[in-house]
């Protein structure tokens, strides 16, 4: 019967094939694991772990670092999965936790958004920074697209074909590693019309400078230095509310758009379409949308 810190180990390792951040959900995990479960369970039998031992450990920390403790909880979970799995033992201690732990009211944070409202105006304001023209043409590229930043700073001409207006997103680049079609509104032609004139042999739609891709931090920079409120992992929020609040589009179509995948098993398994001309549809007014904005703001000045 193995130790939980061995059970532990077992599961980073499983775990790591599946993560493409260079290592650090493994050293993560094993930081977290080693700070507050270690001292309490590593040495013990997987078989012989409690719940009130998994409430000893979590307890004196839960107010003042009430997420690093959520995650510790979830991480200790999915190594009592794996020894549920493995036959070590019949349940897991960690799931009657919830009711035990107190309710500190304390609010998750979420990236910072601005209201729909305003993102043509932003994009007006960014065009007028006089910042570097790959990094501007990206941030409403991938406005104009409801894509991860990552997405469109990594976004490659051999992706697109711009006969039937579509980019198609390997299962590589995307953080679900699942290949999305994205339809591309007349504006983000436009955006790719006008970025054509600058294409050098990194095959980068935006390229930074010498033919490496734009920094990590290049757009999340731009927007601070504008003074625009807001990361731009925002833009995606900023999005799912005007589809919501403005549109009558199914939620399937609006959560497909940002590439969410269906957590509901069995509306997965009959929902097989990628609901794509309903996509290009919603994505084309969305660019309508940003673009009567912006006109209206080109009008008070």
């Amino acid at each position: 019967m193995p130790l939980f810190s061995q059970a532990a180990e077992e599961v980073i390792k499983i775990h790591a094939l599946g993560w493409r951040d260079g290592g650090k959900s493994a050293n993560q995990w094993r930081a977290s694991l080693r700070d507050y479960a270690m001292p309490k369970i590593g040495h013990k039998r997987i078989n012989a772990i409690t719940t009130s031992d998994i409430l000893a450990l979590l307890l004196p920390h839960w107010h003042d670092r009430t997420e690093t403790m959520r995650r510790v909880k979830q991480r200790i979970g999915a190594i009592m999965k794996w020894a549920i799995a493995n036959g070590h033992r019949e349940d897991d201690p960690t799931l009657t936790l919830s009711a035990a732990l107190p309710k500190n009211g304390v609010v998750r944070n979420h990236h910072k958004a601005l209201p729909y409202s305003e993102v043509g105006s932003t994009i007006e304001k960014v065009k007028a920074s006089g910042a570097y023209w790959a990094t501007v043409a990206c941030f409403e590229f991938m406005t104009l697209t409801a894509v991860r930043s990552g997405e469109a700073m990594l976004a490659r001409w051999e992706d697109i074909d711009l006969d039937t207006a579509t980019w198609e997103i390997p299962g590589e680049s995307m953080k679900s590693k699942r290949p999305h079609r994205v339809p591309l509104s007349q504006r983000a032609l436009d955006i790719l019309q006008d970025a054509s004139r600058y294409a050098d042999r990194s095959g980068l739609v935006f390229p930074g400078a010498s033919c490496k891709a734009l920094s990590k931090n290049a757009l999340s920079k731009l927007l601070r230095e504008t003074g625009i409120g807001c990361v731009p992992h925002g833009m995606r929020s900023s999005f799912r509310q005007w589809a919501a609040e403005r549109t009558n589009q199914p939620r399937e179509v609006c959560e497909l758009a940002l590439a969410h995948v269906n957590s509901n098993r069995v509306e997965a398994a009959y929902q097989r379409s990628d609901l794509f001309e309903l996509r290009r549809r919603l994505m084309e007014q969305w660019a309508g949308y940003l673009a009567a904005d912006k006109a209206e703001v080109r009008a008070i000045r």
